[in-house]
C-alpha cells in the first residue's frame, strides 16, 4: 500500500491506472477505522481494480469545535488496517492541502439536507458536499462506497453527483453492527460502560417502529411515537425518531405499502449517535 499526502502525488499514482482503463474505487473516511469501514473496503476490493481509501477529518462538516477536537485520530492504526484490507492507495492529506490559503468555494444542497441531521447540525451537509466534491475531483473515481448508517449523507452525496454531473457511481453497504445491535461508529470509543448500554436504546427504538410497520401498521406517526416511548423508557431522549421517504427524507404520514426509512438520533453521554432501518412494505 502506498501512502500519499498531496493531490499531485495522487494524480501521478493514479494516472497509469487510468490510462490502462482500470476501475478506480474510492472509500472516503475520516479515519478511526472500524469493521464498518472495512466492509466498505471489501465491497470496493470485490469490484474495483484500484482501491483508494481517503483519511481526512474534514473540519468544514463539524458545527461543534469541541466535537472536531475530540474526534478520534490514529493514522498509524488506520494505515495498518487499510493495508491489511488490501487498500492500494491511502490518501491522507493535511487540511492545508484540501483547503489551501484563499480557499473560498462552498457547495450547498437544498431539499434533502434541510431536515433531521441538517436541522440539528447547521452547515454539516454543506461541509459534506464540499469535501466529497473535492475528493471526487482529486481522485476522479469511477465508483465510491458509503455506509447505510449515514443514510441522509448518502442522499446528499447522490444529489451532488447528479446535480453537478460528477459521473461517479455511488454504492452503499449495509450498516455493520455489534453483536448486541449497536451500529458501529468511530465515536463509540468515547462511550463509557453505562453509556454503551444506554446507546442500545436507539436500536430498541428502531426495532419497536419496525415491528409496528411490519405487522401492518400504516400510521407512521403513531409507529414513530411508540419507538420514542421505548427510548425514553430506557433513559434516552431522541432528538428525532421519524419515518421518512428514503430518497427525499420528507416525513411519511402513512406508509401505504411503500418502502420507508426509520431514522433516529440521540445524545448518549458525551457523543451523539445515529441509526436507521429501511422497512419494506409487508407482504
Amino acid at each position: 500500500m502506498q501512502t500519499i499526502r498531496t493531490v499531485d502525488e495522487l494524480r501521478a499514482a493514479l494516472g497509469g491506472h487510468r490510462r490502462a482503463g482500470r476501475t478506480i474505487g474510492l472509500v472516503p473516511t475520516m479515519g478511526a477505522l472500524h469493521e464498518g469501514h472495512l466492509a466498505l473496503v471489501r465491497a470496493a476490493r470485490a469490484e474495483a481494480d484500484v482501491v483508494v481509501l481517503s483519511l481526512f477529518v474534514n473540519p468544514t462538516q463539524f458545527d461543534d469545535a469541541g466535537d472536531l477536537a475530540a474526534y478520534p485520530r490514529d493514522e498509524g492504526r488506520d494505515a495498518e488496517l487499510a493495508e491489511g484490507a488490501d487498500v492500494d492507495l491511502l490518501f491522507a492529506p493535511a487540511v492545508a492541502e484540501v483547503y489551501p490559503t484563499g480557499f473560498a468555494t462552498t457547495v450547498s444542497v437544498g431539499g434533502v439536507s434541510g431536515r433531521l441531521e441538517g436541522a440539528h447540525r447547521p452547515g454539516h451537509f454543506d461541509g459534506v458536499a464540499l469535501v466529497v466534491t473535492k475528493l471526487f475531483g482529486m481522485v476522479r473515481p469511477d465508483v465510491a462506497w458509503f455506509g447505510q448508517k449515514d443514510a441522509q449523507q448518502v442522499a446528499v452525496v447522490r444529489r451532488v453527483v447528479a446535480d453537478l454531473d460528477l459521473g461517479v457511481r455511488i454504492e452503499t453497504v449495509p450498516t455493520v453492527r455489534e453483536p448486541d445491535g449497536l451500529a458501529l461508529s468511530s465515536r463509540n470509543v468515547r462511550l463509557g460502560a453505562a453509556d454503551r448500554i444506554r446507546g442500545l436504546a436507539l436500536r430498541h427504538g428502531l426495532d419497536a417502529v419496525v415491528a409496528r410497520l411490519a405487522a401492518g401498521e400504516s400510521d407512521a406517526v403513531a409507529a414513530a411515537e411508540a419507538g420514542r416511548a421505548v427510548m425514553r423508557g430506557e433513559g434516552v431522549e431522541p432528538e428525532y425518531l421519524e419515518v421518512v421517504d428514503p430518497d427525499t427524507f420528507e416525513p411519511v404520514g402513512r406508509t401505504e405499502g411503500r418502502p420507508v426509512l426509520v431514522v433516529v438520533a440521540a445524545p448518549v453521554g458525551p457523543v451523539r449517535l445515529i441509526d436507521n432501518e429501511l422497512v419494506e412494505p409487508p407482504r
